[in-house]
């Protein structure tokens, strides 16, 4: 499956490269959302609340109207995926939460899992040269990728994983790493950074991975 992505940041659509730098700067009404109407499952991040600087939130009610989503960015607790569900969106999205104090906050998993349903949790591992980056990847950890996915599996229906070193570049998402996600659990595996073709998006589909898309998308080279 192909899910295309939607990042926030300052009420707009931006696409960042390797986390830093912003390559677009273009309104809902720019891009129009019948754009992403055709696709089963759209992800929606607030990149602002995913950084501590605001949020979103108008914005997002209204995505989540009308396009079905995995939402994310700041969500730190049960209580914010809760409104965020409510909202409309199909899957919350917890991140930097799932780490506390540089271990694996697996009281949060189970709690979010008992609370909301392990039906309605996506859990994102962002990683820059191999570990774990947190605090919309401000923060860098010492906590490899692949401990998190067997610490965190029974709690959620799927993981994100987010290869920040080639995020936004579209010069290739490394297949090798998506295997060996895939072989640690039976839930959905998605990842993102630097998909580039529907080449490569069939690709990792033959290994049973699923793919988010940003920049491949916004530029044309993909639809």
């Amino acid at each position: 499956m192909l899910i295309p992505s939607i990042d926030l940041m300052g009420g707009k659509i931006v696409q960042l490269v390797r986390a830093t730098r912003r390559r677009w700067n273009l309104t809902i009404l720019n891009i129009g959302l019948s754009v992403f109407s055709a696709y089963p499952l759209v992800q929606l991040i607030d990149l602002d609340a995913a950084m501590g600087s605001g949020n979103n939130h108008e914005l997002i009610a209204m995505v989540c109207q009308r396009l079905p989503c995995q939402t994310g960015g700041g969500v730190r607790d049960v209580g914010r995926a809760s409104k965020l569900l409510a909202l409309g969106a199909k899957r919350v999205i917890f991140g930097s939460a799932l780490l506390k104090d540089s271990a694996i906050n697996a009281p949060l998993a189970k709690q979010a899992a008992e609370t909301l349903g392990i039906e309605h949790l996506t859990f994102a591992i962002d990683s820059r040269k191999g570990k774990v980056a947190i605090q919309g990847w401000k923060e860098s950890t010492s906590v490899d990728p692949k401990d998190m996915v067997r610490a965190l599996d029974e709690y959620c229906s799927a993981f994100l994983y987010t290869h920040i070193d080639t995020e936004g570049t579209m010069t290739g998402f490394p297949v090798a790493i998506a295997r060996e996600l895939a072989g640690l659990t039976r839930k959905q595996m998605i990842v993102a950074g630097g998909i580039q073709s529907r080449a490569e998006v069939d690709d990792l589909d033959a290994i049973g991975v699923d793919a988010v898309v940003g920049m491949a998308i916004y530029t044309g080279a993909m639809r």
